[in-house]
């Protein structure tokens, strides 16, 4: 099997190799709007139109054409954001022969003059359009790959929405044909009517005076979220998304979701991030969802329910985080059993019940064990001082059997402006 792809340009824009390959195909699979761009005279295989829903569709196609020379269409580069990946998946490597043409990336860079490694690519080819908040930031250069000619006007939206509406929009359409176009202008304002379908947008983003600020560190400001007081606060939050160390393609069980924080900004470090929340209050878990739009991870899974009982079904977690129910019958013993080999499992708790619950754990299992104070200055009469918060006591452990961690000095303690941090020694372990 050949995949090949094809630009805007069609035919004429298609090396002599590509043009050979599907010259000889048996069996020509592309969308309609790519096999159409090919002279019949030229390719006389037979066509076949990919389904809606593609994914699917993929292993049984394959099987009624099987023994066949199969040449399928993709657009631009086949291995970005295309066909190429689910046609590896399904066949391996050394079964697919890949002739790439130059993305609508590589074509809108050229234009605009952007240095490609530089430049941040969001796709909402089939996703929601929510997942393109995580990628604005200030002074940033974004191209968002669009899902038709209504794409524009929807970024414009949510640009608004976030606080970017200086930035600068260029819609790019048709980029390397003949009817190759763009305009631009400002998301504050945008007029523009639907145009071209086959466009990318180029973002230059501004952020509006006054507009809330996000990170990509842990430890959003405690306003980006939507709660009702159960919100791991903002210097807490940092230290257990320390604990719980994301890495690029992990998964998250995140017990006790309450507004959703740890496992939005988990799935903010790196957008191949995982996450799962299981939150048994009904109204929590539906703001979880929206917390999750707005700060640019649609893709959490939320799971209504109370663990244990509702973790059964979920994949194998590569960390664990629990910020609520520790006293559940079972529950720390459930997560620790799923719970891969090297993988990690960070607690939080304020109750003593709870506490005793962890150092019990911490004792068998090792494992670091610490208490979190955090003061804010505030006026007290015409002077200031300090308020403490509840202090929060944190358990966290890897499960033996994978990659070694760095060793911890066995007992360190810390005093800073805004809170303590202690840690307990541990004995004999088991």
């Amino acid at each position: 099997m050949t995949v090949v792809g094809i630009g805007a340009d069609g035919w004429a824009g298609l090396s002599a190799t590509a043009r050979a390959q599907l010259c000889a195909a048996e069996v020509l699979i592309g969308g309609g709007r790519q096999l159409d761009l090919l002279p019949e005279a030229d390719c006389p295989g037979e066509r076949v139109a990919w389904p809606s829903p593609l994914r699917p569709a993929v292993p049984r196609l394959l099987a009624a054409h099987a023994g066949r020379r199969i040449a399928v269409l993709a657009s631009g580069d086949p291995m970005f954001y295309g066909i190429g990946r689910a046609l590896t998946e399904e066949l391996g490597a050394g079964r697919l022969r890949v002739l790439p043409h130059p993305s609508s990336v590589s074509y809108a860079c050229a234009r605009l003059g952007w240095p490609v490694e530089e430049t941040e690519v969001v796709t909402l080819v089939g996703r929601p359009a929510a997942g393109l908040a995580a990628a604005l930031h200030d002074g940033r250069r974004v191209l968002v790959l669009s899902a038709g000619a209504g794409t524009p006007a929807e970024v414009a939206a949510l640009l608004r929405k976030h606080g970017f509406g200086p930035s600068r929009m260029t819609v790019l359409e048709q980029l390397g044909s003949e009817r190759e176009d763009s305009f631009s202008g400002r998301a504050e304002d945008w007029s523009h009517a639907p145009g071209d379908p086959l466009n990318v947008i180029a973002l230059e983003c501004r952020r509006a005076e006054g507009a809330l600020r996000l990170a990509v560190t842990p430890g959003l400001p405690d306003a980006a979220y939507e709660h009702d007081g159960q919100l791991t606060k903002r210097h807490v939050r940092a230290v257990t998304l320390g604990a719980l160390a994301p890495a690029p393609g992990e998964l998250l069980w995140d017990i006790g979701g309450g507004s959703g924080s740890i496992a939005i900004e988990w799935m903010r470090a790196h957008r191949s991030c995982r996450a799962v929340t299981v939150e048994r209050d009904a109204v929590r878990a539906e703001r979880i969802g929206r917390n999750a739009l707005a700060l640019g991870v649609p893709g959490l899974r939320v799971v209504g329910g109370a663990a244990p009982e509702a973790l059964a079904e979920l994949p194998v977690p590569d960390a664990v985080f629990i910020g609520g129910g520790l006293t559940a019958p079972g529950l720390l013993e459930a997560c620790w059993a799923a719970l891969r080999p090297g993988g990690r499992l960070v607690a939080n708790t304020v109750t003593l019940e709870s506490e005793a619950l962890l150092a019990r754990w911490h004792r068998e299992l090792g494992g670091e064990l610490v208490k979190l104070a955090v003061s804010h200055a505030v006026p007290v009469g015409g002077f200031t001082g300090w308020r403490q918060a509840m202090p929060i006591t944190q358990w966290s452990v890897s499960k033996p059997g994978g990659a070694a961690e760095p060793a911890e000095p066995a007992e360190t303690t810390a005093t800073a402006g805004i809170g303590t941090t202690s840690h307990a020694t541990s004995g004999d372990r088991t």
